[in-house]
């Protein structure tokens, strides 16, 4: 549990910004702070480590390996679903339980990074955390072909709570790091990474294992909650929030009417829509192909996309953040449309590696390309909300599409050309950031 620290006050300073022109992480280019805000975030000094500081990173840590570690899991339950508990359903039904659970997930961060900006951090992570642990046990209940009661606790319920705690847990660490910023979001992001290999193996086995889905799913339900427990006794905000709440439809207009930050958000649409595609559809792609590493193509995709999430902060301090955005965006569509050719435990390795790698880096480093292109730092919960929110919508459209074009004779081409084009679209957005 982190030690008890009191909350800075504020002396009004203009903010010196992140901005990255090719090259390092900070340059310092000054950016007044809104007259809107009473509360100028700062910052002259920034802890930088200490226990409270590296406590709370590691809160956050935790928080995303229970929430979008659990999300990107979600292609063991897609191919359980498929072949035994919801065999009425079609591939599109079974992965729209998925994307809606991923687009709450940004959704709903639009709510939650204003309540956050108004002070209601401790609110939204307790809820977010009893919600999340409730909507899984919840989950083991549910009875055999009965869509809907998946559908509730896993895509609505889950969904939420996972929208709930995704904003606070990557803003708050920006108040205690700003020259160290890119990196720890790096090792932030490194929670969903490590959750995505863990749960994958945890439910592979649980599932078709001795215990069934509906002690299998309570097994898993259980951890999550002591982990997010630990997680709600770990973070501890440093800063005040503003007397006067930020208007949020002020800040809507202000963001949308950014450029850098407007073509941000529509390539992050772009690029959730085939974002899930290997997650949510590699296991059952090589389950349908009798390729006998099938149950684990989740976890070495997961692990590969660790290392990116690790490197991606080194790399970013030479190419700049919005040119290593691109860069991974553009592999990553090329990889999908790869998986055409998966037909053999080497191609399911391969394309594994390769995507977990970029699609890691894409990960680790959206964040901090949306606090780069926030002005004002009283503002960033809400104009991360946006950005989501706006990204969101891919991942709500992708994979239904994805399966609707798969259709019960399993034609993988159609999809993965779908998922593949719609990233390499990208790099006549992401330019116009710089």
């Amino acid at each position: 549990m982190a030690v008890e620290t009191k909350p800075d006050t504020l002396v009004a300073e203009p903010w010196t910004a992140q901005e990255h022109k090719g090259g390092s992480e900070e340059l310092g280019v000054e950016r007044p702070v809104s007259k809107d805000s009473d509360l100028p975030l700062l910052l002259q000094e920034f802890p930088e480590g200490g226990l409270a500081a590296w406590s709370t990173a590691f809160g956050a840590f935790l928080i995303l390996f229970c929430t979008w570690g659990y999300v990107t899991s979600f292609g063991v339950y897609q191919d359980f679903y498929a072949g035994n508990y919801l065999t009425n359903e079609s591939s599109t039904a079974i992965s729209f339980i998925g994307s809606i659970n991923a687009f709450l997930g940004t959704s709903v961060s639009l709510v939650a990074g204003s309540l956050y900006d108004r002070g209601y951090f401790y609110h939204l992570v307790i809820i977010g955390s009893l919600l999340q642990s409730f909507s899984l046990f919840m989950l083991s209940l549910a009875k055999p072909n009965q869509y809907y009661q998946v559908f509730l606790t896993q895509g609505l319920g889950s969904g939420i709570a996972v929208g709930l705690l995704y904003i606070p847990s990557l803003a708050i660490v920006s108040h205690y790091f700003k020259r160290k910023r890119t990196l720890v979001m790096a090792f932030v992001t490194l929670g969903s990474s490590l959750g995505a290999i863990v749960h994958p193996i945890m439910l592979n086995n649980l599932l078709n294992g001795r215990l069934g889905f509906a002690n299998g799913v309570r097994a898993s339900a259980g951890l999550l909650s002591a982990l997010l427990l630990i997680a709600c006794l770990c973070m501890r905000p440093r800063l005040d929030p503003p007397t006067t709440p930020v208007n949020y439809i002020v800040a809507a207009k202000k963001c949308l009417r950014d450029i850098p930050f407007f073509f941000a958000a529509v390539g992050a649409f772009l690029f959730q829509i085939g974002f899930y595609y290997p997650y949510f559809f590699l296991q059952l792609d090589s389950t349908q192909h009798g390729i006998s590493i099938s149950s684990y193509s989740l976890v070495i995709l997961s692990a590969s996309s660790s290392v990116g999430r690790l490197s991606a902060g080194y790399i970013a301090g030479y190419t700049g953040v919005p040119n290593l955005t691109v860069i991974s965006a553009i592999s990553c569509g090329l990889i999908i449309l790869g998986t055409v050719g998966l037909s053999s435990p080497a191609s399911v390795v391969i394309i594994g590696v390769l995507y977990g790698y970029f699609s890691g880096v894409y990960t680790a480093i959206v964040g901090p390309l949306m606090a780069t292109l926030t002005h004002d730092p009283s503002e960033l919960g809400g104009w991360m909300g946006i950005g989501f929110f706006i990204g969101g919508f891919g991942s709500l459209i992708g994979t239904p599409i994805s399966g609707a074009l798969l259709t019960s004779n399993y034609i993988w081409w159609r999809p993965a050309l779908f998922s593949g084009v719609s990233r390499l679209r990208l790099p006549l957005l992401y330019p116009h950031t710089l």
